[in-house]
């Protein structure tokens, strides 16, 4: 491998990594993955290579491991070790919010990030960490080509009806505005639909992304016309501590009545509510699903019933459904979700095939179905090295 493309996605206590073999023209092929979690706590350095044999998991000391600079450091280290010789032409970031004007991946620049740092408040639990893993590339290898690429992109092929808001048209004008994420899910998906699937790639697709965090896009003939998420990533469906669309009154509610700060709802709002504040238990569906409480499966139930309203309201923008495809952690791998889902949706025409849907093949639904629901799975750091060597001309 003479080059690569390393591929960064930072959360607030991890940092994701890929590395990609750019060497070869029209394929990019990962020859390792991993992560570092646990920071600021008891950091773990995980990865793995292509076939998915252990390449390293070691546990290493917050002095060793603190913050998104070391974290890049050590994962450095660990790749120069293993890819000697290889040389790194470009880093890949996932950058959550890309506002109102991104709508294509970009060369970072220093005002690039002036512009994205305006949107921290907007993705409070994303942005910062996004922003700080391009920081510590910069300060590691200044000079090395840097492409942020966007979870809003994808939906600014919305028309202006569907982005807006009831206020006035100001707001709008101030950056106000329906701006839908996980878009580098749903660009990969509509990418990988007509090779999987091509008899629904240029139809009426709903495609639900569902994981820690939840959404679902329409897509018509591969392009964005909806989606369940809005102005900020707590929008739509209830997700693993986010709570999914609220009445704003609850808010206003909790500031006057209840005399809670912006910053405590804030903290009920991104971090304890979703499955873990109706459960009780958790965020984390597979534990949800072993579990025999009833608010373990209150949460499974209201999880289920805001995918079925989501659905509806969607399948209506698009003026009828040819299929739905589960896609991310939970879409993937849980069929008792799909299940339950699809049970819901019969209306539209979904027949599944429950051995199908246990086995987790593509196509989940029977031949005969109306509409066609499948599983496909997503690859998002594909998706980012594939625009990263674009934009780069490599």
């Amino acid at each position: 491998m003479e080059s690569a493309i390393l591929v960064l996605n930072a959360g607030s206590s991890s940092l994701k990594f890929s590395l990609f073999d750019a060497g070869a023209p029209g394929v990019l092929s990962a020859v390792a993955v991993g992560q570092v979690e646990g920071l600021g706590t008891a950091p773990r350095l995980k990865a793995k290579g292509p076939d998915g044999q252990v390449i390293l998991d070691e546990r290493r000391s917050t002095t060793e491991i603190g913050n998104h600079a070391q974290a890049l450091q050590e994962i450095a280290a660990l790749l120069g070790s293993r890819f000697v010789g290889t040389e790194l032409v470009g880093v890949g970031h996932r950058v959550v919010h890309g506002g109102p004007e991104y709508s294509a991946p970009l060369l970072i620049t220093p005002q690039a990030m002036q512009e994205l740092a305006a949107f921290v408040p907007l993705a409070p639990l994303h942005q910062p960490h996004n922003l700080a893993a391009i920081r510590a590339v910069e300060q590691a290898r200044p000079g090395l080509p840097q492409v942020a690429c966007f979870d809003t992109a994808f939906h600014r092929t919305q028309n202006e009806v569907a982005q807006l808001y009831g206020l006035p048209y100001e707001f709008y004008e101030r950056g106000i505005r329906r701006y839908g994420f996980h878009g580098l899910s749903y660009e990969y998906i509509a990418a990988t639909l007509p090779e999987v699937a091509p008899e629904i790639a240029g139809g009426r697709v709903v495609v639900a992304h569902l994981g820690s965090g939840a959404s679902m896009c329409a897509m018509h003939n591969g392009r964005s016309v909806g989606s369940s998420m809005g102005f900020t990533a707590l929008d739509g469906l209830m997700m693993g501590t986010r709570p999914g669309n609220l009445d704003p009154g609850i808010v206003l509610y909790l500031l006057q009545q209840e005399g809670m700060s912006a910053k405590e709802i804030e903290d009920l709002l991104y971090k304890r509510s979703g499955l873990l504040g109706l459960s009780g238990i958790g965020n984390d569906m597979r534990v949800l699903q072993e579990s025999d409480s009833p608010r373990a499966r209150l949460a499974i139930d209201h999880f289920v019933y805001r995918i079925s309203r989501e659905l509806g309201g969607l399948a209506a923008v698009l003026g009828g459904l040819d299929a739905l495809v589960f896609t991310a952690g939970i879409g993937e791998n849980s069929a008792l979700i799909r299940r339950l889902v699809c049970q819901q949706a019969q209306w539209l025409g979904i027949d599944l095939d429950p051995l199908a849907n246990e086995q987790s093949v593509a196509r989940i639904s029977s031949v005969g179905s109306r509409v066609s629901a499948w599983v496909v799975p997503t690859n998002e750091e594909l998706m980012i090295a594939r625009h990263t060597r674009q934009l780069l001309g490599l």
